[in-house]
């Protein structure tokens, strides 16, 4: 069984949250030239604080055997811990960096292949990722870690059946909530999120003992499948992902999409304000501010197109959802946003790339790009109302 100790809270946070993370909260560790001497460029964790007291010693001790992979990863998972936290993707690099001795190294130690996974599906590159954790499960079938993140990269691609393979091993080698929700998670988009739902809740009630991200991983799912099936407990299950876990952004990011659905933007501005580090949390954030008239819109807005034309111009292409949703909701150019959906579909298959681009199609009025919606609704048998109604020729939101 897995414990805290041995990474059980990693599992659920590097393993399972890792892939629609990097899809709201990481980008690729390409170089930075700012353009203003007077831009900050990073804000380190204070000096006074666990998290930076931690990472001072866990580099002196890298630094004292470089070649230790024990010391190395642990100090990797620290940095990757710290971009999920802080949203920050240069901690991504800093992970990269520490596991540099096994960085391309084909039989890497098996924590080091872990960690490099983790770091490679953060910048899309999912079949290499898939690679590494083929590599660990040949040599230990039995690695939960290794079963549940694969088991995640495999659903980001809409890659269900093998992705559900990955979650019934984990029988016997995990607690069993773990298996349930990571179950659920795949049930819930291919036809049958009833059952994922009910069966979910009663896991979720009836097992005491459950750590606080699991529970958190637990009731954002609740929460996601609620929201698409237009169900208001969505807002129950969000609260007490907030309450379970620590700081996630991509629930933060999940919650604020529900009230922004809800026509509760103003709730939005100080659930997100402090966040806007986060890309995808500023998108929501100027969303909400567009919805309410506010001045600090515009302010959002351009900061916005900035750091997107700041990657366009780096071939940076991870915040595709997110850049479509600017085009589409702040810049009101449907063409645009739907091309930068049907880029990202090709990368990435979950419910919200799916949203995108059928809402994107619908403003466009692109009847080819809808009927990949069309299809995808109907080979998975995924019950998502609006999109279904977008592409029965409804009208995108506002």
């Amino acid at each position: 069984m897995l414990t805290e100790g041995t990474g059980l809270g990693r599992v659920l946070r590097f393993a399972t949250r890792f892939a629609a993370l990097c899809a709201a909260t990481v980008a690729a560790a390409a170089p930075f030239v700012p353009t203003d001497d007077t831009q900050v460029l990073e804000r380190l964790p204070g000096r006074n604080t666990p998290q930076f007291r931690q990472l001072k010693s866990l580099q002196v001790a890298a630094a004292q055997a470089p070649n230790d992979v024990a010391r190395a990863s642990a100090l990797a998972s620290a940095y990757v811990r710290a971009s999920r936290v802080e949203g920050d993707p240069r901690f991504l690099g800093y992970a990269q960096a520490a596991l540099a001795p096994w960085w391309k190294d084909p039989v890497a130690p098996t924590p080091a292949l872990i960690l490099r996974a983790t770091i490679l599906q953060s910048s899309h590159q999912f079949d290499p990722a898939i690679a590494d954790l083929d590599r660990i499960t040949q040599r230990e079938p039995k690695h939960a870690q290794a079963l549940l993140t694969r088991a995640t990269v495999l659903t980001v691609q809409g890659k269900y059946a093998a992705a559900r393979a990955d979650c019934s091993k984990l029988a016997g080698i995990a607690p069993e909530i773990y298996r349930v929700v990571c179950i659920a998670a795949i049930d819930s988009v291919t036809g049958n999120a009833a059952p994922a739902y009910e069966t979910l809740g009663r896991a979720l009630h009836g097992t005491a003992r459950i750590d606080g991200a699991g529970r958190a991983w637990g009731k954002t799912l609740l929460g996601e499948i609620a929201h698409r099936r237009g169900d208001p407990a969505a807002e129950t299950h969000f609260r007490a992902a907030l309450d379970a876990g620590e700081r996630d952004l991509y629930l933060l990011g999940a919650y604020s999409d529900w009230l922004l659905d809800n026509a509760r933007a103003a709730e939005v501005i100080p659930l997100l304000q402090n966040e806007t580090r986060s890309d995808p949390l500023l998108l929501r954030l100027a969303l909400a501010q567009q919805a309410l008239k506010r001045p600090e819109a515009i302010g959002s807005i351009d900061t916005l197109r900035t750091r997107f034309d700041a990657s366009h111009a780096r071939g940076d292409t991870l915040h595709q959802r997110e850049n479509a949703r600017f085009e589409l909701f702040l810049r009101r150019d449907a063409r645009s946003a739907m091309t930068l959906a049907l880029d990202n579909w090709k990368v990435q298959r979950e419910p919200a790339d799916l949203r995108i681009l059928a809402e994107a199609a619908s403003a466009a009025g692109d009847a080819a790009a809808l009927g990949i919606v069309k299809q995808w609704l109907a080979e998975t048998r995924f019950e998502y109302p609006v999109v279904a109604a977008l592409a029965s020729g409804g009208v995108a939101a506002k």
